[in-house]
Protein backbone atom coordinates (compact mmCIF):
# COMPACT_ATOMS: atom_id res chain seq x y z
CA UNK A 1 0.00 0.00 0.00
CA UNK A 2 1.38 3.38 -1.03
CA UNK A 3 1.68 6.50 1.11
CA UNK A 4 0.43 10.04 0.67
CA UNK A 5 2.59 13.14 1.15
CA UNK A 6 1.94 13.57 4.87
CA UNK A 7 2.61 9.91 5.61
CA UNK A 8 5.91 10.02 3.74
CA UNK A 9 7.17 12.99 5.75
CA UNK A 10 6.14 11.46 9.07
CA UNK A 11 7.67 8.09 8.15
CA UNK A 12 10.96 9.65 7.10
CA UNK A 13 11.23 11.73 10.29
CA UNK A 14 10.33 8.72 12.43
CA UNK A 15 13.00 6.60 10.75
CA UNK A 16 10.40 4.17 9.39
CA UNK A 17 9.81 2.73 5.94
CA UNK A 18 6.04 2.92 6.22
CA UNK A 19 3.32 4.40 8.44
CA UNK A 20 -0.46 4.05 8.47
CA UNK A 21 -3.34 6.23 9.76
CA UNK A 22 -3.78 5.96 13.51
CA UNK A 23 -0.19 4.88 14.14
CA UNK A 24 1.67 6.73 16.91
CA UNK A 25 5.16 7.88 15.92
CA UNK A 26 7.92 9.96 17.46
CA UNK A 27 9.60 12.21 14.90
CA UNK A 28 12.65 14.42 14.75
CA UNK A 29 11.82 18.07 14.03
CA UNK A 30 13.23 20.43 11.43
CA UNK A 31 11.75 23.63 12.89
CA UNK A 32 10.05 24.68 16.13
CA UNK A 33 8.09 27.94 16.18
CA UNK A 34 6.55 30.22 18.81
CA UNK A 35 5.21 33.78 18.93
CA UNK A 36 4.85 36.43 21.63
CA UNK A 37 1.60 34.91 22.94
CA UNK A 38 2.60 31.23 23.00
CA UNK A 39 6.36 31.62 23.44
CA UNK A 40 6.45 32.84 27.06
CA UNK A 41 4.45 29.91 28.54
CA UNK A 42 6.48 27.49 26.40
CA UNK A 43 9.69 29.05 27.70
CA UNK A 44 8.42 28.68 31.27
CA UNK A 45 7.87 24.94 30.69
CA UNK A 46 11.17 24.59 28.84
CA UNK A 47 13.09 26.00 31.80
CA UNK A 48 11.77 23.14 33.95
CA UNK A 49 13.71 20.65 31.81
CA UNK A 50 17.06 22.15 32.80
CA UNK A 51 18.34 21.45 29.29
CA UNK A 52 19.81 23.64 26.54
CA UNK A 53 17.88 24.08 23.30
CA UNK A 54 18.35 21.14 20.97
CA UNK A 55 19.51 23.29 18.04
CA UNK A 56 19.68 27.11 18.00
CA UNK A 57 19.26 27.08 14.20
CA UNK A 58 16.00 25.11 14.27
CA UNK A 59 13.96 27.36 16.55
CA UNK A 60 12.06 30.43 15.34
CA UNK A 61 10.74 33.03 17.81
CA UNK A 62 8.53 35.59 16.10
CA UNK A 63 7.01 38.46 18.15
CA UNK A 64 4.10 39.39 15.88
CA UNK A 65 0.74 39.15 17.67
CA UNK A 66 0.79 42.22 19.93
CA UNK A 67 3.90 43.87 18.52
CA UNK A 68 4.89 46.67 18.33
CA UNK A 69 3.87 46.40 21.98
CA UNK A 70 0.35 47.73 22.54
CA UNK A 71 0.63 47.89 26.34
CA UNK A 72 2.86 46.99 29.29
CA UNK A 73 1.78 43.34 29.35
CA UNK A 74 2.56 42.78 25.68
CA UNK A 75 5.90 44.52 26.15
CA UNK A 76 6.73 42.14 28.99
CA UNK A 77 5.79 39.12 26.86
CA UNK A 78 8.10 40.35 24.11
CA UNK A 79 10.90 40.81 26.64
CA UNK A 80 10.60 37.18 27.74
CA UNK A 81 11.06 36.14 24.10
CA UNK A 82 13.93 38.58 23.58
CA UNK A 83 15.82 37.52 26.69
CA UNK A 84 15.42 33.81 25.85
CA UNK A 85 16.59 34.37 22.26
CA UNK A 86 19.69 36.21 23.46
CA UNK A 87 20.47 33.65 26.17
CA UNK A 88 20.35 30.74 23.72
CA UNK A 89 21.61 32.65 20.67
CA UNK A 90 18.49 31.72 18.66
CA UNK A 91 19.22 32.24 14.97
CA UNK A 92 15.66 32.95 13.82
CA UNK A 93 14.64 35.68 16.22
CA UNK A 94 13.54 38.89 14.55
CA UNK A 95 13.21 42.23 16.33
CA UNK A 96 10.86 45.08 15.41
CA UNK A 97 11.69 46.55 12.02
CA UNK A 98 12.84 43.12 10.85
CA UNK A 99 9.98 40.95 12.07
CA UNK A 100 6.79 40.22 10.15
CA UNK A 101 3.79 37.97 10.63
CA UNK A 102 5.25 34.55 11.43
CA UNK A 103 3.50 32.57 8.69
CA UNK A 104 4.48 35.16 6.11
CA UNK A 105 8.17 35.49 6.92
CA UNK A 106 9.08 31.84 7.52
CA UNK A 107 8.32 30.75 3.93
CA UNK A 108 9.54 34.10 2.59
CA UNK A 109 12.94 33.69 4.26
CA UNK A 110 13.26 30.02 3.30
CA UNK A 111 13.16 28.86 6.93
CA UNK A 112 10.61 26.17 6.03
CA UNK A 113 10.51 24.11 2.86
CA UNK A 114 9.72 20.85 1.03
CA UNK A 115 9.79 17.65 3.05
CA UNK A 116 10.35 19.47 6.33
CA UNK A 117 8.52 18.71 9.58
CA UNK A 118 7.57 21.82 11.56
CA UNK A 119 5.61 22.31 14.76
CA UNK A 120 4.48 25.67 16.07
CA UNK A 121 2.56 26.91 19.07
CA UNK A 122 0.10 28.57 16.72
CA UNK A 123 -2.80 26.86 15.00
CA UNK A 124 -1.97 28.35 11.59
CA UNK A 125 1.43 26.66 11.48
CA UNK A 126 -0.29 24.45 8.89
CA UNK A 127 0.53 27.23 6.37
CA UNK A 128 3.84 25.61 5.41
CA UNK A 129 2.16 22.70 3.69
CA UNK A 130 2.01 25.09 0.74
CA UNK A 131 5.73 24.46 0.22
CA UNK A 132 5.32 20.67 0.46
CA UNK A 133 6.11 20.33 4.16
CA UNK A 134 4.23 18.76 7.07
CA UNK A 135 3.49 21.49 9.58
CA UNK A 136 0.97 21.66 12.39
CA UNK A 137 0.10 23.54 15.53
CA UNK A 138 0.80 22.16 19.02
CA UNK A 139 0.32 23.22 22.64
CA UNK A 140 2.89 25.04 24.72
CA UNK A 141 4.07 21.92 26.58
CA UNK A 142 4.71 20.00 23.36
CA UNK A 143 6.56 23.02 22.03
CA UNK A 144 8.71 23.25 25.17
CA UNK A 145 9.68 19.59 24.84
CA UNK A 146 10.35 20.15 21.14
CA UNK A 147 12.77 22.99 21.94
CA UNK A 148 14.57 20.75 24.43
CA UNK A 149 14.67 17.43 22.55
CA UNK A 150 14.04 18.21 18.88
CA UNK A 151 11.29 15.60 18.84
CA UNK A 152 7.51 15.38 19.01
CA UNK A 153 4.97 12.57 18.84
CA UNK A 154 2.15 12.36 16.29
CA UNK A 155 -0.81 10.19 15.47
CA UNK A 156 -0.62 9.65 11.73
CA UNK A 157 -3.74 11.34 10.31
CA UNK A 158 -6.11 10.01 7.70
CA UNK A 159 -6.09 12.08 4.53
CA UNK A 160 -8.73 13.79 2.41
CA UNK A 161 -7.92 14.10 -1.27
CA UNK A 162 -8.97 17.61 -2.38
CA UNK A 163 -8.94 17.08 -6.13
CA UNK A 164 -8.73 20.34 -8.08
CA UNK A 165 -9.59 20.72 -11.75
CA UNK A 166 -10.09 23.63 -14.14
CA UNK A 167 -8.65 27.15 -14.08
CA UNK A 168 -9.80 29.96 -11.81
CA UNK A 169 -11.20 33.23 -13.11
CA UNK A 170 -9.19 36.44 -12.76
CA UNK A 171 -11.23 37.62 -9.75
CA UNK A 172 -10.72 34.36 -7.83
CA UNK A 173 -7.93 33.83 -5.32
CA UNK A 174 -6.88 31.05 -2.98
CA UNK A 175 -9.18 32.53 -0.32
CA UNK A 176 -12.23 31.82 -2.48
CA UNK A 177 -10.98 28.27 -2.99
CA UNK A 178 -10.50 27.50 0.69
CA UNK A 179 -13.70 29.23 1.85
CA UNK A 180 -15.59 27.21 -0.77
CA UNK A 181 -13.93 24.02 0.50
CA UNK A 182 -14.81 24.81 4.12
CA UNK A 183 -18.34 25.63 3.02
CA UNK A 184 -18.58 22.15 1.50
CA UNK A 185 -17.10 20.04 4.31
CA UNK A 186 -17.69 22.28 7.35
CA UNK A 187 -15.45 23.48 10.17
CA UNK A 188 -15.09 19.93 11.48
CA UNK A 189 -15.11 18.20 8.11
CA UNK A 190 -11.40 17.36 8.25
CA UNK A 191 -11.07 16.83 12.00
CA UNK A 192 -7.52 15.53 12.66
CA UNK A 193 -7.13 14.72 8.96
CA UNK A 194 -4.66 15.85 6.37
CA UNK A 195 -5.98 17.91 3.46
CA UNK A 196 -3.90 16.77 0.48
CA UNK A 197 -4.35 18.91 -2.64
CA UNK A 198 -4.04 17.09 -5.96
CA UNK A 199 -5.19 17.31 -9.57
CA UNK A 200 -4.46 19.38 -12.64
CA UNK A 201 -5.98 22.47 -11.01
CA UNK A 202 -3.08 22.73 -8.55
CA UNK A 203 -0.85 24.08 -11.33
CA UNK A 204 -3.22 27.06 -11.73
CA UNK A 205 -2.63 28.16 -8.13
CA UNK A 206 0.15 30.63 -7.35
CA UNK A 207 2.27 30.19 -4.26
CA UNK A 208 0.26 32.96 -2.60
CA UNK A 209 -2.92 31.00 -3.33
CA UNK A 210 -1.41 27.85 -1.83
CA UNK A 211 -0.15 29.61 1.30
CA UNK A 212 -3.64 31.03 1.86
CA UNK A 213 -5.32 27.65 1.35
CA UNK A 214 -2.91 25.68 3.54
CA UNK A 215 -3.16 28.39 6.20
CA UNK A 216 -6.89 27.72 6.63
CA UNK A 217 -6.70 23.91 6.78
CA UNK A 218 -7.22 24.30 10.51
CA UNK A 219 -10.51 26.14 9.89
CA UNK A 220 -11.80 22.85 8.47
CA UNK A 221 -10.49 21.02 11.55
CA UNK A 222 -7.50 19.69 9.62
CA UNK A 223 -4.28 18.47 11.20
CA UNK A 224 -2.45 19.93 8.22
CA UNK A 225 -2.80 20.86 4.56
CA UNK A 226 -0.18 19.98 1.96
CA UNK A 227 0.52 20.67 -1.72
CA UNK A 228 2.70 18.71 -4.14
CA UNK A 229 6.17 19.79 -5.12
CA UNK A 230 5.81 21.06 -8.70
CA UNK A 231 7.21 23.82 -10.91
CA UNK A 232 5.43 26.56 -8.93
CA UNK A 233 6.85 25.28 -5.66
CA UNK A 234 10.30 24.73 -7.15
CA UNK A 235 10.44 28.29 -8.51
CA UNK A 236 9.43 29.69 -5.12
CA UNK A 237 11.89 27.78 -2.92
CA UNK A 238 14.93 27.96 -5.20
CA UNK A 239 17.22 30.69 -3.94
CA UNK A 240 15.36 30.93 -0.63
CA UNK A 241 16.31 27.65 1.04
CA UNK A 242 20.04 27.17 1.51
CA UNK A 243 19.94 23.83 3.30
CA UNK A 244 19.35 20.59 1.37
CA UNK A 245 15.72 19.49 1.20
CA UNK A 246 13.91 16.41 0.00
CA UNK A 247 10.43 16.92 -1.53
CA UNK A 248 7.73 14.27 -1.26
CA UNK A 249 5.24 12.99 -3.80
CA UNK A 250 2.17 10.87 -3.11
CA UNK A 251 2.31 7.31 -4.41
CA UNK A 252 -0.18 6.45 -7.18
CA UNK A 253 -1.86 3.97 -4.83
CA UNK A 254 -1.92 6.30 -1.81
CA UNK A 255 -4.98 5.84 0.38
CA UNK A 256 -7.49 8.58 1.22
CA UNK A 257 -10.49 8.58 3.54
CA UNK A 258 -12.51 10.39 0.85
CA UNK A 259 -12.18 12.71 -2.12
CA UNK A 260 -13.63 16.21 -2.47
CA UNK A 261 -13.89 17.55 -6.03
CA UNK A 262 -13.55 21.29 -6.75
CA UNK A 263 -13.64 22.72 -10.28
CA UNK A 264 -11.81 26.04 -10.12
CA UNK A 265 -13.55 27.22 -13.29
CA UNK A 266 -16.90 27.16 -11.49
CA UNK A 267 -15.87 29.30 -8.52
CA UNK A 268 -17.17 32.81 -7.96
CA UNK A 269 -16.16 35.37 -5.30
CA UNK A 270 -17.43 34.34 -1.86
CA UNK A 271 -17.70 35.59 1.70
CA UNK A 272 -18.12 33.64 4.93
CA UNK A 273 -20.90 35.04 7.10
CA UNK A 274 -20.67 35.29 10.89
CA UNK A 275 -19.89 33.46 13.03
CA UNK A 276 -18.20 30.47 11.35
CA UNK A 277 -15.91 30.13 8.31
CA UNK A 278 -18.24 27.42 6.96
CA UNK A 279 -21.03 29.96 6.37
CA UNK A 280 -19.86 30.53 2.81
CA UNK A 281 -22.04 32.36 0.29
CA UNK A 282 -21.33 33.64 -3.19
CA UNK A 283 -21.41 37.44 -3.26
CA UNK A 284 -23.73 37.29 -6.27
CA UNK A 285 -26.28 35.39 -4.15
CA UNK A 286 -26.55 38.04 -1.43
CA UNK A 287 -30.11 39.35 -1.82
CA UNK A 288 -30.02 42.53 0.29
CA UNK A 289 -27.08 44.97 0.56
CA UNK A 290 -24.96 44.46 3.67
CA UNK A 291 -23.45 47.78 4.76
CA UNK A 292 -20.07 47.63 6.50
CA UNK A 293 -18.02 49.81 8.83
CA UNK A 294 -14.52 48.44 8.40
CA UNK A 295 -12.29 46.47 6.03
CA UNK A 296 -9.11 44.73 7.17
CA UNK A 297 -6.67 43.53 4.51
CA UNK A 298 -3.64 41.54 5.67
CA UNK A 299 -2.87 38.75 8.18
CA UNK A 300 -1.01 35.45 7.80
CA UNK A 301 -3.75 34.48 5.35
CA UNK A 302 -3.67 37.42 2.93
CA UNK A 303 -0.77 39.73 3.78
CA UNK A 304 1.56 38.85 0.92
CA UNK A 305 2.74 40.91 -2.03
CA UNK A 306 0.27 39.37 -4.48
CA UNK A 307 -2.54 40.32 -2.10
CA UNK A 308 -1.26 43.91 -1.99
CA UNK A 309 -1.09 43.95 -5.79
CA UNK A 310 -4.71 42.80 -6.16
CA UNK A 311 -5.92 45.43 -3.71
CA UNK A 312 -3.90 48.19 -5.41
CA UNK A 313 -5.33 47.28 -8.82
CA UNK A 314 -8.89 47.60 -7.51
CA UNK A 315 -8.37 50.69 -5.31
CA UNK A 316 -6.45 52.66 -7.95
CA UNK A 317 -8.45 55.72 -8.96
CA UNK A 318 -11.08 55.10 -6.28
CA UNK A 319 -11.63 56.20 -2.70
CA UNK A 320 -12.64 54.24 0.35
CA UNK A 321 -16.34 54.79 1.13
CA UNK A 322 -16.91 57.66 3.55
CA UNK A 323 -18.43 55.40 6.22
CA UNK A 324 -15.69 52.76 6.01
CA UNK A 325 -12.36 52.46 7.81
CA UNK A 326 -9.93 50.50 5.63
CA UNK A 327 -6.83 49.11 7.34
CA UNK A 328 -4.12 47.48 5.20
CA UNK A 329 -1.37 45.44 6.87
CA UNK A 330 1.55 44.18 4.75
CA UNK A 331 2.69 40.86 6.19
CA UNK A 332 6.43 41.46 6.33
CA UNK A 333 9.01 44.24 5.99
CA UNK A 334 9.82 42.92 2.50
CA UNK A 335 6.17 43.03 1.46
CA UNK A 336 5.91 46.56 2.89
CA UNK A 337 9.05 47.79 1.16
CA UNK A 338 8.23 46.14 -2.16
CA UNK A 339 4.70 47.59 -2.01
CA UNK A 340 6.28 51.01 -1.49
CA UNK A 341 8.64 50.55 -4.45
CA UNK A 342 5.77 49.51 -6.71
CA UNK A 343 3.59 52.44 -5.70
CA UNK A 344 0.96 50.36 -3.90
CA UNK A 345 1.25 52.34 -0.68
CA UNK A 346 0.63 55.59 -2.56
CA UNK A 347 -2.52 54.08 -4.06
CA UNK A 348 -3.70 52.93 -0.63
CA UNK A 349 -3.14 56.34 0.96
CA UNK A 350 -4.68 58.25 -1.93
CA UNK A 351 -7.74 56.03 -1.58
CA UNK A 352 -7.99 56.91 2.11
CA UNK A 353 -6.77 53.66 3.65
CA UNK A 354 -4.62 53.37 6.76
CA UNK A 355 -1.38 51.37 6.45
CA UNK A 356 0.07 49.46 9.39
CA UNK A 357 3.48 48.05 10.19
CA UNK A 358 3.45 44.22 9.89
CA UNK A 359 1.46 42.73 12.77
CA UNK A 360 -1.35 40.27 13.50
CA UNK A 361 -3.14 43.15 15.19
CA UNK A 362 -6.91 43.09 14.65
CA UNK A 363 -7.11 39.48 13.41
CA UNK A 364 -7.26 38.12 16.96
CA UNK A 365 -8.85 41.21 18.49
CA UNK A 366 -5.48 42.49 19.65
CA UNK A 367 -5.36 46.10 18.46
CA UNK A 368 -5.19 48.18 15.26
CA UNK A 369 -8.88 47.87 14.35
CA UNK A 370 -11.06 46.58 17.19
CA UNK A 371 -14.80 46.58 16.46
CA UNK A 372 -17.51 48.17 18.60
CA UNK A 373 -20.94 46.64 19.23
CA UNK A 374 -23.06 46.51 16.10
CA UNK A 375 -20.17 47.09 13.67
CA UNK A 376 -19.49 44.94 10.62
CA UNK A 377 -16.12 44.21 9.07
CA UNK A 378 -15.06 42.52 5.84
CA UNK A 379 -11.70 40.93 6.57
CA UNK A 380 -9.10 38.87 4.74
CA UNK A 381 -8.23 37.18 8.04
CA UNK A 382 -9.07 33.54 8.80
CA UNK A 383 -11.61 33.46 11.63
CA UNK A 384 -14.94 35.15 12.25
CA UNK A 385 -16.02 33.66 15.58
CA UNK A 386 -18.19 35.82 17.81
CA UNK A 387 -16.01 38.46 19.46
CA UNK A 388 -12.96 37.52 17.40
CA UNK A 389 -12.21 41.12 16.34
CA UNK A 390 -13.79 43.00 19.19
CA UNK A 391 -17.21 43.27 20.80
CA UNK A 392 -19.30 40.08 20.93
CA UNK A 393 -22.07 41.93 19.09
CA UNK A 394 -19.84 42.85 16.14
CA UNK A 395 -19.68 40.82 12.92
CA UNK A 396 -16.79 39.68 10.73
CA UNK A 397 -17.27 38.55 7.12
CA UNK A 398 -14.29 36.64 5.73
CA UNK A 399 -13.27 37.33 2.14
CA UNK A 400 -10.37 37.42 -0.27
CA UNK A 401 -8.52 40.58 -1.35
CA UNK A 402 -10.74 41.15 -4.41
CA UNK A 403 -13.97 41.28 -2.41
CA UNK A 404 -12.37 43.19 0.47
CA UNK A 405 -11.08 45.98 -1.79
CA UNK A 406 -14.37 46.25 -3.70
CA UNK A 407 -16.32 46.34 -0.43
CA UNK A 408 -14.12 49.14 0.92
CA UNK A 409 -14.99 51.27 -2.10
CA UNK A 410 -18.73 50.61 -2.18
CA UNK A 411 -19.33 50.54 1.57
CA UNK A 412 -21.07 47.18 1.39
CA UNK A 413 -20.14 43.60 0.64
CA UNK A 414 -19.38 43.66 -3.08
CA UNK A 415 -17.76 41.71 -5.89
CA UNK A 416 -14.85 43.28 -7.78
CA UNK A 417 -16.88 43.36 -11.00
CA UNK A 418 -19.16 45.95 -9.37
CA UNK A 419 -16.34 48.51 -9.20
CA UNK A 420 -16.37 50.54 -12.41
Amino acid sequence: MGMNMSEKILARHAGLDHVEPGQLVTCRLDMVLANDVTGPPSIKEFEKTGRPVFDRTKIALIPDHFQPAKDIKSSELAKIMRDFARKHDILHYYEQGRVGIEHVILPEKGIVGPGMLTIGADSHTCTYGAVNGFSTGVGTTDLAVGMATGEAWFKVPEAINVHLTGKKHQDISGKDVVLTLIGIIGVDGALYQSLEFTGEGVADLSMTDRLTIANMAIEAGGKNGIFPYDDVCREYVEGRIRAPFEPVHADPDAQYARTVEINLSELRPVVSFPHLPENTKRVMDIAEPIAIDQVVIGSCTNGRLEDMEIVAQILKGHTVHERVRCIIIPGSPWVYQESMKRGYLDIFMEAGAAISTPTCGPCLGGYMGILAAGERCVSTTNRNFRGRMGHVDSEVYLAGPHVAAASAILGRIAAPEEVA
